[in-house]
C-alpha cells in the first residue's frame, strides 16, 4: 500500500509548469496571505452547541471542517508535489499543531490529523479532535512517540538529511513505512495553527518542506473591532486567518476561490456545518463558558 492515495494531475496550465521550474524549494515559494473573517454568527453557533450537546466545541474544531470543506470545494488545492509534477489527494486530512510541555522543560509542539472532516458532523469532529489530542498530549500515540524518541537521538548535524531522507521515501516515492514505525500520511492535506491560543491575532508560519504540506493556516485569537454595516459603525466579532502557501503547487485564484468559500461559511454556518441539535443534553451544566472564549483554545 502506498502512503498517500494519490491521482496525477493532467494538462498543467504554463504558469504552474514555469512556477514549477522557477521555485526549488518551499522557502523560496512561499506566499502570505492574511484575511479577516467576521465570526459573530460562527461563535453563536459554536456556543449554541456547546450548550445543547455539553460538548466542549472551539472555533479549532469547526475549523477542521471548514478548512475540509474548503479543500472538497478546489480540490487543486488538496495537492503534493513529487518529481516536478502534481498529484491530487483522494482523501482530505486536517493536522493541527498542539502545544506540549517535554519533560525537559521546554515547551514543543506535536500534532494530530484528522480525516474526511467535511463528511462528518461538528460534534463527531469534536470527539475525534479531542481524543487524538489528549492520546498526544498523555503520550499515548505509540507510533508518534517512537517517532519523537528517534529524532532526540539523533546527531544534530544529521538532522536535516534524515529528514530529508524520510520525506523522499514517504512522499516522493510515495511509500508506506508503517512498518518501520513511522506513522502513515501524518500530515495530512493541510496544517493549522490556532495562535489564538496563544493570545495572538495574527502570525505567518512557514510551511514544513519535509511534510509536503502545500498550505499552512494560522487562526488568531476573536477580537471585538469596528467595520461598517450597510454604511455605518458596528462593533462585531473578527478573527485573522493567516495562510502560507506553496506559490508551485497554489497561486492567487485559488486563494481566493478558498477565502470565498471561508466567508461564505462563516456567514451562515448552521446550513454549511450541520443543523443544531433540536433537544438539549442533560450534560450542558458542563460548558459554562461563552462563546468569545469558544475561539480561544484547542
Amino acid at each position: 500500500m502506498p502512503n498517500l492515495q494519490l491521482v496525477e494531475k493532467e494538462n498543467l496550465s504554463s504558469f504552474r509548469r514555469i512556477a514549477i521550474g522557477t521555485w526549488k524549494t518551499t522557502a523560496e515559494a512561499s506566499v502570505y496571505g492574511q484575511m479577516a473573517l467576521r465570526a459573530d454568527k460562527m461563535l453563536t453557533y459554536i456556543e449554541e452547541l456547546r450548550r445543547r450537546t455539553g460538548k466542549r466545541v472551539t472555533l479549532s474544531h469547526v475549523m477542521a471542517k471548514c478548512v475540509s470543506i474548503v479543500l472538497s470545494e478546489m480540490p487543486d488545492a488538496n495537492a503534493v508535489l513529487r518529481f516536478n509534477k502534481i498529484f491530487l489527494r483522494q482523501n482530505i486530512g486536517v493536522f493541527f499543531q498542539v502545544l506540549l510541555d517535554d519533560p525537559s522543560g521546554e515547551m514543543d509542539l506535536s500534532g494530530a490529523t484528522i480525516f474526511d472532516c467535511e463528511k462528518k458532523g461538528v460534534i463527531e469532529i469534536v470527539d475525534e479532535f479531542d481524543a487524538k489530542v489528549d492520546m498526544v498530549r498523555r503520550r499515548k500515540d505509540k507510533s508518534l512517540e517512537k517517532t519523537r524518541s528517534t529524532f532526540k537521538s539523533i546527531p544534530f548535524f544529521m538532522l536535516n538529511w534524515v529528514l530529508d531522507t524520510i520525506s523522499f521515501f514517504c512522499y516522493t516515492l510515495n511509500l508506506d513505512l508503517s512498518a518501520l514505525g513511522l506513522p502513515k500520511d501524518p500530515f495530512g492535506s493541510a496544517m493549522i495553527t490556532n495562535i489564538g491560543s496563544l493570545g495572538l491575532e495574527e502570525a505567518y508560519v512557514p510551511l514544513v518542506p519535509y511534510s509536503k504540506v502545500p498550505l499552512i493556516i494560522a487562526l488568531g485569537a476573536v477580537k471585538d473591532e469596528v467595520i461598517a454595516e450597510d454604511g455605518k459603525p458596528v462593533v462585531a466579532k473578527m478573527v485573522r486567518v493567516c495562510a502560507t502557501f506553496d506559490h508551485r503547487v497554489l497561486d492567487g485564484v485559488h486563494a481566493a476561490k478558498m477565502a470565498k468559500t471561508l466567508k461564505r461559511i462563516f456567514a451562515d454556518p448552521e446550513a454549511e456545518l450541520g443543523a443544531l441539535p433540536t433537544s438539549v443534553s442533560s450534560t450542558t451544566k458542563e460548558t459554562t463558558t461563552g462563546a468569545t472564549s469558544a475561539g480561544a483554545s484547542l
